[in-house]
C-alpha cells in the first residue's frame, strides 16, 4: 500500500487535487494520501536548512522543513506531491528553484513530485468549458471563456468570476472553495484541456508506479 503526503497552497486547492487522486486513481483519503493546505504560496527560504519562521507559514516557507522531516519518517513506498501555483513566475524558474532546494537538503530525502498549476487551479476550471457548463447550467456566459488558450496567464479567477456574473473584486477564498466544490466533480481527468492538469495526472500515474515497486512499509506512519 503506497502513501502520498500532498502539499497545496490553500483550502481552495484541496478539492481539485483530491478529485484527481480519488476519481482518477481510486485512492482513498487518509488511507492512501493526506492533503496539507497552507496559508498561501509563501517564498522559498534563502537557507533551506533553517527552521521556518513562525510568522511565515505559506507552502514554500515551510516546504524545506517538511521535506526534511518526511525524509526521516516516511517509508520507501511513500512519496510527497507538491502542487503550487505559478502565478506570474516563469514556470521553468520556479521549478528550477524547487529542484535546487531539494538538492540542498541533507539525506535522507523523500521521493518528491513537483507539479505546477499554470497560472492557478482556476485555470484548470476555465479550460474545461463542458465542466463549467455542468457546474453552472443556464448561468455560464460561455463567450467570456471562449478563445482563451488553456493555461494562459490572464487572471483565471477574474475570468471565472466574470463568466458566472460575479464581480471579480468580491472574490474571496471561500468563493474559490465554492467554485472548486461545484466544478471539480465534472472535470475531464482522462484528457484534461489544461496542459498543467494533464501533467499532474501523468505525474501522479508515474509516481504511483514508482512507489508501487518500492519496498513495502513496516508498521504505521
Amino acid at each position: 500500500m503506497s502513501w502520498i503526503e500532498v502539499c497545496v497552497e490553500g483550502a481552495s486547492d484541496v478539492p481539485a487535487v483530491r478529485e484527481v487522486l480519488t476519481r482518477r486513481f481510486g485512492l482513498a483519503e487518509n488511507i492512501n494520501f493526506r492533503i496539507h493546505a497552507h496559508r498561501g504560496k509563501g517564498r522559498l527560504p534563502t537557507n533551506p536548512l533553517k527552521p521556518p519562521e513562525i510568522r511565515h507559514q505559506g507552502l514554500l516557507d515551510v516546504l524545506p522543513a517538511k521535506l526534511r522531516g518526511w525524509g526521516k519518517s516516511l517509508p520507501q513506498n511513500a512519496a510527497v506531491l507538491v502542487v503550487v501555483d505559478v502565478d506570474d513566475t516563469p514556470c521553468h524558474s520556479l521549478l528550477s528553484d524547487l529542484q535546487q532546494m531539494l538538492k540542498a537538503l541533507p539525506a535522507p530525502v523523500p521521493r518528491v513530485l513537483f507539479r505546477l498549476a499554470i497560472e492557478e487551479t482556476e485555470s484548470w476550471f476555465i479550460a474545461d468549458i463542458p465542466a463549467m457548463k455542468k457546474a453552472y447550467p443556464g448561468k455560464l456566459k460561455v463567450a467570456k471563456l471562449t478563445g482563451i488558450l488553456p493555461d494562459s496567464i490572464i487572471g483565471a479567477s477574474e475570468r471565472l468570476a466574470g463568466s458566472i456574473g460575479i464581480p471579480p473584486d468580491t472574490v474571496t477564498g471561500l468563493t474559490k472553495m465554492q467554485w472548486a466544490q461545484r466544478i471539480v466533480p465534472h472535470l475531464n481527468l482522462q484528457d484534461a484541456p489544461s496542459p498543467s492538469l494533464r501533467k499532474l495526472v501523468s505525474g501522479v500515474e508515474r509516481l504511483l508506479d514508482e512507489v508501487g515497486k518500492s519496498k513495502p512499509a513496516i508498521g504505521n506512519f
